[in-house]
């Protein structure tokens, strides 16, 4: 039986690894690809489509939970998975209406994949395994940041343009790999816990499989109105209203360093010729630096001598030398161009090596507040955790919604300053509910 959950963990690990190697790397570079394509009757935004993916995902995290319980986790990664490797596959014959499309179909499959992921690692965990199964899942899916834009570098690396066959090529290897991922959900097995209960279901029912369903249906519909209300109340709590701006603060930085930066790099004409393949590097910069503050932050806040405030006190100072740097570093005008390059020289003469350890100081960063924040959710509402994350959530992907859909419009320094300004509110906040906390045990009803 333990194997059998080690198994189930480590397939869905890579299940994650595979779909979420071609979803990042499509991420990082859409807004580029979208700049080079050679159709006049193109019209889409690569930023447009990833603020869909993240608004619809917000709202679709509400119905998600009924999904699942439903048809069960296995089938819902199944045909998640499918919507995410039909939004790759816009990418080899572009078309607006389609890609817009299948960006409000992948914000749905996210939803339901996300909410399905953690059912099954659940359900294939103990309270003896579930940190490290956690551990297993986060590891690998982590990775995912690293083999897309490595292969982006090798590709684009001495490319001012990038054609339609070498965007074809990268598309199609992308889908292959987001299908492999896919269809590795096949091969997961039920948990003997989950085998238990549907047997039990089966022995104890002389109902037919349609009324069966029903019934799972309508009992699933009634635990997502109670965790909605939930929700509504926690929303009314000093608490969560608080966080609110670090968790608003989390979903700009993650429109930032996930779509922005790297397009910003590539549209900066004193890179030259390296200028497309450094959005690989930085991809990959990017997810070094959160895997080494996922597993720096993870070892420290063992120790009792490093408070939640210490890191994400680091964290806002590692992501304002990183907005200092990136405004010395990086065009005015690089996010806003479409057809050309930057057109605008920086203050500062344009450093690939600056402009990488920004990528690593903004994964770094991303890393400190997410785990705290995380953690702060888990400790204050321990007994709500569910609907305590899904709050969580949907602020953070309403925003980086918001930040997508302006950072085709605005400026770099006044979206980095949007940034310093809501980091430096949101930081404050996540203090006053630590100090509240360590005042307080019932921290909930303040």
């Amino acid at each position: 039986m333990a194997d059998r959950r080690t198994f189930n963990v480590v397939i869905l690990g890579l299940g994650f690894l595979f779909i979420f190697t071609a979803f990042t790397t499509c991420g990082n570079v859409e807004q580029t690809v979208v700049k080079s394509l050679q159709n006049n009757t193109f019209t889409g935004s690569g930023y447009h489509s990833l603020g869909i993916i993240y608004g619809v995902f917000s709202f679709a995290n509400l119905l998600a939970p009924t999904v699942v319980a439903v048809i069960g986790p296995k089938c819902t990664m199944f045909l998640s998975g499918l919507l995410y490797s039909g939004y790759i596959a816009v990418f080899i014959i572009p078309s607006t209406w389609s890609f817009y499309l299948t960006s409000v179909l992948i914000g749905i499959g996210a939803a339901m994949l996300w909410t399905a992921q953690g059912h099954f690692l659940v359900e294939n965990s103990e309270a003896s395994t579930i940190n490290r199964n956690t551990g297993v899942f986060w590891a690998l899916l982590q990775c995912s940041m690293l083999f897309g834009n490595l292969y982006i570098y090798f590709d684009w690396n001495g490319k001012t343009e990038i054609s339609d066959s070498s965007r074809k090529n990268i598309f199609v290897s992308l889908l292959v790999t987001s299908v492999l991922g896919t269809l590795s959900f096949l091969v997961l097995r039920k948990s003997h816990h989950a085998e238990e209960l549907l047997s039990e279901e089966e022995g104890q029912s002389l109902l037919s499989p349609r009324t069966m369903y029903k019934q799972r249906a309508n009992s699933a519909v009634e635990d997502a109105k109670l965790e909605i209300r939930t929700m509504l109340q926690l929303l009314k709590t000093k608490t969560i209203l608080l966080l609110s701006p670090c968790m608003a603060y989390s979903g700009l930085e993650l429109s930032f360093y996930s779509g922005v930066y790297g397009t910003c790099i590539g549209a900066t004409a004193q890179f030259g010729e390296s200028a497309k393949g450094l959005i690989g590097i930085s991809g990959i910069v990017v997810g070094i630096g959160e895997i080494v503050g996922g597993g720096l932050f993870g070892l420290l806040c063992k120790n009792n001598r490093f408070r939640r405030t210490s890191v994400v006190f680091l964290g806002l100072l590692v992501h304002f030398v990183a907005f200092y740097l990136i405004f010395l570093n990086i065009p005015d005008d690089a996010p806003v161009v479409f057809y050309t390059s930057s057109q605008s020289k920086p203050y500062l003469a344009p450093s690939v090596s600056i402009a990488l350890l920004c990528s690593f100081l903004l994964g770094l960063g991303d890393s400190c507040f997410n785990t705290q924040l995380y953690s702060i959710l888990g400790c204050v509402y321990a007994e709500q955790s569910a609907p305590a994350f899904a709050i969580f959530k949907f602020i953070q992907s309403v925003f980086a919604a918001v930040a997508f859909f302006y950072s085709g419009y605005i400026l770099l320094k006044w979206q980095l300053l949007l940034m310093v300004i809501l980091g430096f509110t949101g930081t404050l906040c996540f203090f006053v509910v630590e100090w509240v906390q360590n005042l307080s045990v019932d921290l909930p009803e303040y």
